[in-house]
């Protein structure tokens, strides 16, 4: 059953060490994503599961504790693992995290996460609803008490210097997604236009359809603890418990 679930957004530009000179314009975001984690690590999970959007042909589907990524792609020779520091014990072979998981896996490392075991779903974008319903369903009846780390980013078409250029619906529907997230609002998020979600680059609406999957008949209440657009993109925190 899923007792408590924390909403953070998953630009690889959270990560400090890939900001690097514009790292401070994350540090809300941060702080707001590390608050978040207190509150479900409170919730004492026997699992925590860190869904995330993918491209479909690039990493689809889970991933076992202690699975690696890495941020070189973006510059930095930097490696995660799910559950813990990359330097320890030796990493199952398999996939490497796409970069929504590493981003989950970096900010669980740097909240020095010690709960439950750590695992990771990656869900294709494009993912309808009703798949991510299911998803959603099965994740929380893996364990008897199930946390989940929903990563996902809402529309990049805010501004004309958004790398989906201006849309002017992109702010409406926005809007709705930090109002459902602050909520807990489950018919609201399950109600999400695929189609209009992609359009706008929303890389989270997957991940959020999946989260109200798991979260039917939890009865968990939503709290918004943060909700900007830098750089034309909408970014959400929000922790459900």
């Amino acid at each position: 059953m899923l007792v408590a679930a924390a909403v953070c957004p998953c630009p690889p530009l959270l990560v400090s060490e890939v900001a690097a000179g514009a790292a401070s314009e994350f540090d809300d975001a941060r702080t707001a994503c590390r608050d978040a984690l207190g509150v479900i690590a409170a919730a004492r999970p026997d699992l925590l599961i860190v869904v995330g959007p993918c491209a479909e042909t690039d990493g689809e589907g889970p991933y076992p504790a202690g699975a690696t990524g890495s941020f070189e792609g973006f510059g930095v020779g930097l490696s995660v693992r799910l559950g813990g520091d990359v330097s320890g014990d030796t990493a199952p072979a398999g996939r490497r995290l796409p970069a929504s998981l590493a981003v989950g896996a970096w900010l669980l490392d740097r909240a020095r996460w010690t709960g439950a075991a750590v695992e990771g779903l990656a869900v294709g974008e494009r993912l309808a609803a009703d798949s991510c319903a299911l998803a959603g369903k099965e994740l929380a009846a893996r364990a008897d008490r199930v946390a989940l780390l929903v990563m996902g980013d809402g529309s990049a078409c805010r501004t004309v210097k958004a790398p989906g250029y201006l849309d002017e619906r992109a702010v409406a529907f926005d809007t709705a997604v930090t109002r459902a997230l602050g909520d807990a609002d489950l018919p609201a998020l399950s109600s999400l236009d695929a189609s209009l979600g992609y359009a706008l680059k929303a890389a989270g609406r997957a991940p959020w359809q999946v989260l109200a999957g798991a979260a039917e008949g939890a009865g968990l209440a939503g709290r918004l603890l943060y909700a900007d657009a830098p750089y034309g993109v909408g970014y959400t925190v929000a922790v459900w418990s």
